[in-house]
């Protein structure tokens, strides 16, 4: 009979792999779109323009306001009510990229935010246009303001795409659900994989202090 040590062992590669080709592609593909998503929303909540701005902020309430669970499930089961069917791992990532899109819209607004007036100025006075002064000197400066918090999203969504294995996507938590229905040791697997989980989101923690310090540069003092 195999030793919970054995079982253990023989697990871990499949649920590695289940992070490498799953949780990871899945997190970082998601992150990317909701980043994009996020930045437009953003300085549309930053528009003098009514209609914009006024959209803007009820994506960013709804988006808040509902459960990502909720959100993931109307994609993916509400929407074929309505002719439309998207396959689990678009689904997941729709659902994921529009969820971090909502909460780092904020991040990167108050980031812009906390840039000083002057800077604006600054760019102003050397012949900056105002899109040109904001790529060039206020969205280098909000970026080093939102790293911390944008790092935070981006591990909890690391951690929040084990929510997919609700709609049968392939990740570290559907590989470990699998393997502790056929062995009936739910316990281990399941701490097993939150191991997996913890290593995964330390590494991340690493590579933020990383990347906070290569930001340093771009901070005016």
């Amino acid at each position: 009979m195999e030793s919970q040590w054995d079982l253990a062992w023989r697990s871990l590669g499949p649920i590695i792999g289940g992070a490498i080709g799953g949780t990871i592609p899945l997190a970082l593909t998601s992150f990317v779109l909701g980043l994009i998503i996020a930045l437009a929303v953003a300085l549309a909540r930053l528009s003098r323009v009514p209609v914009l701005s006024g959209a803007a902020r009820v994506y960013v309430s709804v988006i808040r306001g509902t459960p990502l669970l909720v959100q993931l499930f109307v994609i993916f089961y509400g929407l074929p009510s309505l002719g439309v069917t998207i396959e689990p791992w678009p689904s997941a990532i729709i659902a994921f990229a529009l969820n971090v899109g909502g909460y780092a819209a904020e991040v990167i607004r108050a980031a812009i935010l906390s840039v000083p007036q002057g800077q604006w100025e600054a760019g102003h006075t050397i012949g900056m246009s105002r899109v040109l002064t904001l790529r060039r000197i206020i969205l280098p400066q909000a970026a080093r303001v939102s790293v911390p918090p944008l790092s935070n999203t981006f591990i909890s969504l690391v951690k929040d795409t084990s929510l997919a294995s609700l709609i049968l996507v392939t990740e570290l938590f559907r590989e470990a659900q699998q393997i502790a229905t056929f062995s009936n040791e739910f316990m281990l697997l399941y701490v097993e994989a939150a191991v997996v989980y913890w290593v995964i989101c330390l590494v991340l923690s690493s590579g933020q202090n990383v990347i906070e310090k290569r930001l340093d540069r771009y901070v005016a003092h």
